[in-house]
């Protein structure tokens, strides 16, 4: 019996509208990146559970394109579980987005695929 793979769950799960994390059934820890075992304990005890979608932004980078591509932003953001993964932020000028900046998950369509980002709290 073959297990699907992890990021490919949390994919699944973004398709269907979902932010959803693991969390661990020994510690009550939340993971991400999404994967099959626990990284303190090493057990396969994970679930998935519903993301609150409230974080907090941690660090944030504009990254400068040449003309006429737009410049973008890459941001590490807390999430109110625990862990911290890469995103963006999108409806605020790049150069307003700060560090400790509350932010909310959303799921936007890009080019046919889900991909999660964050908007101003």
């Amino acid at each position: 019996m073959e297990l699907p793979h992890p990021e490919a769950e949390w994919r699944a799960h973004l398709a269907e509208g979902r932010f959803m994390l693991q969390r661990s059934l020994e510690t009550g820890r939340y993971i991400f990146f999404p994967r099959v075992a626990a990284p303190e304990t090493g057990a396969a005890d994970l679930e998935w559970v519903e993301a609150s979608g409230e974080a907090t932004v941690y660090a944030v980078t504009i990254v400068r394109r040449r003309a006429p591509d737009p410049d973008y932003n890459v941001v590490l953001v807390d999430l109110k579980e625990g862990p911290r993964l890469m995103s963006r932020v999108v409806e605020r000028a790049n150069e307003d987005i700060k560090i400790g900046d509350p932010v909310r998950a959303r799921i936007d369509d890009a080019n046919g695929q889900k991909l999660l980002v964050f908007l101003p709290a």
